[in-house]
Protein backbone atom coordinates (compact mmCIF):
# COMPACT_ATOMS: atom_id res chain seq x y z
CA UNK A 1 0.00 0.00 0.00
CA UNK A 2 1.13 3.56 -0.74
CA UNK A 3 1.84 5.89 2.16
CA UNK A 4 -0.85 8.37 1.20
CA UNK A 5 -0.08 10.81 3.98
CA UNK A 6 3.22 11.53 2.23
CA UNK A 7 1.42 12.62 -0.95
CA UNK A 8 -0.21 15.92 -1.85
CA UNK A 9 -3.69 15.91 -3.40
CA UNK A 10 -4.82 18.84 -5.54
CA UNK A 11 -8.50 19.49 -6.20
CA UNK A 12 -9.02 21.52 -9.37
CA UNK A 13 -12.30 23.36 -9.25
CA UNK A 14 -11.82 23.26 -5.51
CA UNK A 15 -13.94 26.33 -4.78
CA UNK A 16 -17.12 24.67 -6.11
CA UNK A 17 -19.33 22.52 -3.85
CA UNK A 18 -17.94 19.12 -4.90
CA UNK A 19 -14.35 20.33 -4.85
CA UNK A 20 -14.70 22.03 -1.47
CA UNK A 21 -16.34 18.94 -0.03
CA UNK A 22 -13.68 16.53 -1.25
CA UNK A 23 -10.92 18.86 -0.07
CA UNK A 24 -12.53 19.02 3.37
CA UNK A 25 -12.73 15.23 3.68
CA UNK A 26 -9.18 14.65 2.42
CA UNK A 27 -7.86 17.23 4.89
CA UNK A 28 -9.79 15.64 7.76
CA UNK A 29 -8.18 12.34 6.77
CA UNK A 30 -4.76 13.90 7.32
CA UNK A 31 -3.74 14.54 3.71
CA UNK A 32 -1.98 17.64 2.41
CA UNK A 33 -4.41 19.37 0.05
CA UNK A 34 -3.90 21.99 -2.66
CA UNK A 35 -7.09 23.80 -3.60
CA UNK A 36 -7.12 24.95 -7.22
CA UNK A 37 -9.31 27.55 -8.90
CA UNK A 38 -9.27 29.86 -11.91
CA UNK A 39 -8.74 32.70 -9.43
CA UNK A 40 -5.80 32.23 -7.07
CA UNK A 41 -7.23 34.73 -4.58
CA UNK A 42 -10.51 32.86 -4.37
CA UNK A 43 -8.67 29.54 -3.91
CA UNK A 44 -6.56 30.98 -1.10
CA UNK A 45 -9.62 32.41 0.64
CA UNK A 46 -11.57 29.13 0.54
CA UNK A 47 -8.49 27.11 1.51
CA UNK A 48 -7.88 29.28 4.56
CA UNK A 49 -11.47 28.85 5.68
CA UNK A 50 -11.34 25.07 5.22
CA UNK A 51 -8.00 24.86 7.03
CA UNK A 52 -9.50 26.73 9.98
CA UNK A 53 -12.61 24.55 10.02
CA UNK A 54 -10.77 21.23 9.74
CA UNK A 55 -7.40 21.91 11.31
CA UNK A 56 -5.98 20.36 8.15
CA UNK A 57 -3.16 21.20 5.77
CA UNK A 58 -4.92 23.07 2.95
CA UNK A 59 -3.52 25.83 0.76
CA UNK A 60 -4.98 27.48 -2.33
CA UNK A 61 -3.58 28.55 -5.68
CA UNK A 62 -4.47 28.90 -9.34
CA UNK A 63 -5.28 25.57 -10.99
CA UNK A 64 -1.94 25.31 -12.78
CA UNK A 65 0.12 25.96 -9.66
CA UNK A 66 -2.00 23.59 -7.55
CA UNK A 67 -1.60 20.85 -10.16
CA UNK A 68 2.15 21.33 -10.37
CA UNK A 69 2.56 20.96 -6.59
CA UNK A 70 0.52 17.76 -6.30
CA UNK A 71 1.13 14.04 -6.69
CA UNK A 72 -2.56 13.23 -7.22
CA UNK A 73 -4.93 15.64 -8.96
CA UNK A 74 -8.73 15.50 -8.68
CA UNK A 75 -10.65 17.21 -11.49
CA UNK A 76 -13.91 18.59 -10.09
CA UNK A 77 -14.66 21.41 -12.52
CA UNK A 78 -18.00 21.98 -14.28
CA UNK A 79 -18.40 19.92 -17.45
CA UNK A 80 -18.56 23.07 -19.58
CA UNK A 81 -14.94 23.91 -18.72
CA UNK A 82 -13.55 20.37 -18.57
CA UNK A 83 -11.87 20.07 -21.98
CA UNK A 84 -10.46 23.58 -22.02
CA UNK A 85 -8.90 23.24 -18.57
CA UNK A 86 -7.30 19.86 -19.21
CA UNK A 87 -5.94 20.86 -22.60
CA UNK A 88 -4.37 23.92 -21.00
CA UNK A 89 -2.86 21.93 -18.12
CA UNK A 90 -1.61 18.94 -20.11
CA UNK A 91 2.03 19.78 -19.38
CA UNK A 92 1.45 20.48 -15.67
CA UNK A 93 -0.38 17.16 -15.29
CA UNK A 94 2.21 15.04 -17.12
CA UNK A 95 3.32 12.06 -15.06
CA UNK A 96 0.60 12.55 -12.43
CA UNK A 97 -2.35 10.44 -11.36
CA UNK A 98 -5.46 12.36 -12.42
CA UNK A 99 -8.84 11.44 -10.90
CA UNK A 100 -11.75 12.67 -12.99
CA UNK A 101 -15.08 12.98 -11.15
CA UNK A 102 -16.87 15.18 -13.69
CA UNK A 103 -20.42 14.24 -14.74
CA UNK A 104 -21.53 15.48 -18.18
CA UNK A 105 -25.16 16.33 -17.41
CA UNK A 106 -27.80 18.55 -18.90
CA UNK A 107 -30.89 19.92 -17.17
CA UNK A 108 -34.31 20.84 -18.51
CA UNK A 109 -37.90 20.94 -17.25
CA UNK A 110 -37.91 17.14 -17.01
CA UNK A 111 -34.83 17.06 -14.81
CA UNK A 112 -31.24 15.87 -15.25
CA UNK A 113 -30.06 13.78 -18.20
CA UNK A 114 -26.74 12.44 -19.44
CA UNK A 115 -25.02 14.28 -22.27
CA UNK A 116 -23.33 12.56 -25.18
CA UNK A 117 -19.54 12.93 -25.15
CA UNK A 118 -17.63 12.31 -28.41
CA UNK A 119 -14.88 10.40 -26.59
CA UNK A 120 -17.48 8.31 -24.74
CA UNK A 121 -17.24 9.89 -21.28
CA UNK A 122 -15.61 12.73 -19.39
CA UNK A 123 -12.94 10.32 -18.13
CA UNK A 124 -12.14 9.15 -21.67
CA UNK A 125 -11.97 12.75 -22.81
CA UNK A 126 -9.50 13.41 -20.00
CA UNK A 127 -7.39 10.43 -21.05
CA UNK A 128 -7.34 11.68 -24.64
CA UNK A 129 -6.32 15.19 -23.59
CA UNK A 130 -3.73 13.98 -21.07
CA UNK A 131 -1.70 11.29 -22.86
CA UNK A 132 1.19 11.67 -20.39
CA UNK A 133 -1.02 11.32 -17.30
CA UNK A 134 -2.63 8.28 -15.66
CA UNK A 135 -6.38 8.89 -15.63
CA UNK A 136 -8.78 7.20 -13.21
CA UNK A 137 -12.52 7.89 -12.90
CA UNK A 138 -14.00 8.08 -9.38
CA UNK A 139 -16.06 10.10 -6.84
CA UNK A 140 -18.99 10.70 -9.23
CA UNK A 141 -21.83 9.86 -6.85
CA UNK A 142 -20.77 11.49 -3.59
CA UNK A 143 -23.16 14.19 -2.38
CA UNK A 144 -21.52 17.61 -2.19
CA UNK A 145 -24.03 18.55 0.52
CA UNK A 146 -22.91 15.67 2.75
CA UNK A 147 -19.24 16.23 1.98
CA UNK A 148 -19.48 19.83 3.15
CA UNK A 149 -21.66 19.20 6.21
CA UNK A 150 -19.47 19.38 9.34
CA UNK A 151 -22.14 17.46 11.28
CA UNK A 152 -21.80 14.42 8.98
CA UNK A 153 -18.95 12.35 10.38
CA UNK A 154 -19.42 9.29 8.15
CA UNK A 155 -20.59 9.04 4.54
CA UNK A 156 -22.63 5.94 3.74
CA UNK A 157 -21.50 5.41 0.16
CA UNK A 158 -19.28 3.40 -2.17
CA UNK A 159 -17.06 5.04 -4.76
CA UNK A 160 -16.91 3.31 -8.14
CA UNK A 161 -13.33 3.42 -9.45
CA UNK A 162 -12.43 2.86 -13.11
CA UNK A 163 -9.07 2.86 -14.82
CA UNK A 164 -6.54 1.06 -16.97
CA UNK A 165 -3.85 0.33 -14.39
CA UNK A 166 -4.45 -1.88 -11.34
CA UNK A 167 -1.95 -0.01 -9.16
CA UNK A 168 -3.66 3.30 -9.93
CA UNK A 169 -7.19 2.04 -9.24
CA UNK A 170 -5.97 0.38 -6.03
CA UNK A 171 -4.48 3.71 -4.92
CA UNK A 172 -7.71 5.58 -5.60
CA UNK A 173 -9.68 2.92 -3.72
CA UNK A 174 -7.30 3.42 -0.81
CA UNK A 175 -7.81 7.19 -1.05
CA UNK A 176 -11.58 6.78 -0.92
CA UNK A 177 -11.25 4.48 2.07
CA UNK A 178 -9.58 7.22 4.12
CA UNK A 179 -12.96 8.96 4.40
CA UNK A 180 -15.06 7.38 7.19
CA UNK A 181 -17.97 5.39 5.75
CA UNK A 182 -16.65 5.55 2.20
CA UNK A 183 -15.37 2.51 0.28
CA UNK A 184 -13.67 2.33 -3.09
CA UNK A 185 -14.90 -0.42 -5.44
CA UNK A 186 -13.18 -1.35 -8.70
CA UNK A 187 -15.78 -1.00 -11.49
CA UNK A 188 -13.89 -1.69 -14.72
CA UNK A 189 -11.85 0.11 -17.32
CA UNK A 190 -12.37 3.65 -18.56
CA UNK A 191 -14.54 2.43 -21.44
CA UNK A 192 -17.18 1.72 -18.77
CA UNK A 193 -17.09 5.25 -17.34
CA UNK A 194 -20.03 6.56 -19.39
CA UNK A 195 -22.71 4.64 -17.51
CA UNK A 196 -21.14 5.52 -14.18
CA UNK A 197 -21.18 9.22 -15.01
CA UNK A 198 -24.70 8.95 -16.44
CA UNK A 199 -26.03 7.26 -13.29
CA UNK A 200 -25.64 10.61 -11.55
CA UNK A 201 -28.70 11.82 -13.47
CA UNK A 202 -30.72 9.05 -11.85
CA UNK A 203 -29.41 9.99 -8.42
CA UNK A 204 -30.42 13.60 -9.01
CA UNK A 205 -33.95 12.39 -9.76
CA UNK A 206 -33.98 10.19 -6.65
CA UNK A 207 -32.78 13.05 -4.48
CA UNK A 208 -35.38 15.44 -5.81
CA UNK A 209 -38.23 12.99 -5.36
CA UNK A 210 -37.25 11.82 -1.88
CA UNK A 211 -35.54 15.00 -0.64
CA UNK A 212 -32.42 12.95 0.03
CA UNK A 213 -28.68 12.86 -0.69
CA UNK A 214 -28.51 9.33 -2.04
CA UNK A 215 -25.29 7.54 -2.91
CA UNK A 216 -24.44 4.06 -4.18
CA UNK A 217 -23.76 0.84 -2.26
CA UNK A 218 -22.50 -2.35 -3.92
CA UNK A 219 -23.69 -5.57 -2.23
CA UNK A 220 -21.90 -8.89 -1.70
CA UNK A 221 -18.41 -7.38 -2.09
Amino acid sequence: MTDLDQLTVAVLGGTGPQGRGLARRFALAGLTVELGSRAAERAAEVAQRLATDTGGRITGAANREAAARADIVVVAVPWEGHAELLADLSDALAGKLVIDCVNPLGFDQQGAYALEVPEGSAAQQAAALLPRSRVVAAFHHVSAVLLEDPDVSSLDTDVLVLGEDRADTDLVQELAGLVPGMRGIYAGRLRNAHQVEALTANLVSINRRYKAHAGVRVTDV
